[in-house]
């Protein structure tokens, strides 16, 4: 289970897992449970790649991020630290 702490969003962290290069078993603590709810059920099972392209740089307000981009960056730090184990 990969843990990552949020920064510039109301979810402080992002729990998850990658299996067959595969994202599942999203969790947020905090921010907007039903819309995060939403992004952890639509995400689920979706490979790591195409879940950072379709996430990556998407902007709640004037954040500068989102918890989507968020989750973006955390699964693609979680890819390289795989990566790393793998070498």
């Amino acid at each position: 289970m990969f843990e990552y702490k949020t920064s510039g969003t109301c979810a402080s962290r992002i729990f998850f897992d990658i299996n067959g290069g595969k994202v599942q078993d999203i969790q947020f603590e905090g921010g907007c449970n039903g819309n995060l709810k939403a992004i952890a059920k639509l995400c689920e099972g979706m490979p790591a790649p195409d879940l950072v392209k379709n996430l990556r740089g998407i902007e709640c307000g004037f954040k500068g991020t989102s918890c989507g981009d968020q989750l973006a960056r955390a699964v693609e730090k979680a890819m390289e630290h795989q990566a790393k184990q793998d070498d």
